[in-house]
């Protein structure tokens, strides 16, 4: 298998991944998943499209990620590896939708507008 790659995006992170074979190893921006995640709940996010199709120690999956927190971070990554699934195997399309793992949140923050402190709220009104 060459290597495949792929994008995901959540909010304002974007990850860019390169999937080759190999025993299950993560690395994220030249460091380990567990040291770049250090939380076991985004750990688990980041593997649910591999532990669905049972690939965990299938592929070695090399992450460049930028912008966005944590979260959204984690998220955009669960989207590519689940692209990658995608153009490895194209029947694993249909597992990894009903999850939910195929679809881009398309939520973004709103912009603040002019005069208000935030993108809809108003300073308090004051009678006198």
């Amino acid at each position: 298998m060459e290597q495949i790659n792929a994008l995901g995006r959540r909010k304002s992170a974007v990850a860019r991944i390169f999937v080759t074979e190999g025993s299950g190893k993560i690395t994220i921006n030249k460091r380990d998943l567990t040291e770049y995640f250090p939380s076991s709940i985004l750990q688990f996010v980041v593997k649910q499209p591999l532990a669905l199709l049972e690939a965990t120690e299938k592929y070695d999956i090399k992450v460049n990620l930028q912008g966005g927190g944590f979260t959204g971070q984690s998220q955009a990554l669960r989207l590519a590896i689940a692209r990658a699934l995608v153009k490895i195997n194209a029947d694993d399309k249909k597992a990894l939708r009903a999850e939910g793992f195929m679809t881009r949140d398309p939520r973004e923050v709103e912009r603040k507008k002019p005069g208000r402190p935030k993108a809809r709220r108003r300073f308090q009104f004051s009678k006198r």
